[in-house]
């Protein structure tokens, strides 16, 4: 079944234009749009306060900041946030971005059900994302459908992720451990807090630390 109310959020005048037309294209006509996650956050809200929620979010990842103070600054905050609310909600991601790892993440960690490139065929792989999503069915672009394929090379979880987080704020590993004992993050252990910050040096090939996190912030994973 066709969704009926679609949320678009996107900061891009031009992408969400093309949007539009093709959910306009497949006679989705409840369309609104958003150019602040905070402001998409308080829409899904709203709409699930009213009884009347989404069927369906589309969003970006990148987002540019201008005067207005955010909470929530990026396409993967809205989503992580917005699974606290609905963790059925079918979300697309519709991004220039295509890293493996970032796909990865966003698929096993906070399900969301499609990862669409913005490319020259961008809106025809986005109306094909549209479609598998309404049938229940996941759907990746060509160029990261490798994601999901099991490689050491791609194995990174939202563990790592809080780990180089804490290391990008230049915390030290028992500074880490403290901070993980106290938000229940496990392991939280000195010794295992190391045997992963090692993993991932192995990983990413870094040299220390500051590198490690010079490498995972090029690959827009923090």
């Amino acid at each position: 079944m066709m969704f009926k109310k679609v949320l678009i959020v996107d900061d891009h005048d031009d992408i969400n234009k093309s949007v539009l037309h093709v959910l306009k294209s497949l006679h989705i006509e409840n369309i609104i749009n958003s150019q602040y996650c905070d402001d998409a956050y308080l829409k899904v809200k709203r709409a699930e306060l009213d009884h009347e929620p989404f069927d369906l979010v589309i969003t970006d990842l990148s987002f540019k900041k201008d005067h207005r103070d955010c909470n929530l600054s990026s396409g993967e905050e809205l989503i992580e946030t917005l699974r606290k609310i609905n963790t059925a909600l079918p979300i697309i991601v519709y991004s220039m971005k295509d890293y493996l790892q970032k796909v990865r993440l966003l698929i096993n960690e906070y399900n969301v059900n499609a990862y669409v490139c913005k490319d020259r065929h961008g809106s025809t792989q986005l109306e094909k994302a549209i479609k598998a999503v309404s049938n229940n069915e996941q759907y990746l672009s060509p160029q990261v459908t490798q994601a999901l394929h099991p490689k050491n090379d791609l194995e990174i979880d939202n563990y790592d992720i809080q780990l180089l987080k804490q290391l990008s704020l230049g915390y030290s590993k028992e500074q880490i451990s403290e901070s993980f004992k106290q938000n229940s993050i496990v392991p939280s252990s000195l010794s295992s807090i190391e045997k992963r910050q090692n993993k991932l040096f192995i990983q990413f090939k870094a040299n220390n630390a500051t590198h490690l996190v010079s490498i995972v912030k090029d690959l827009d994973l923090i």
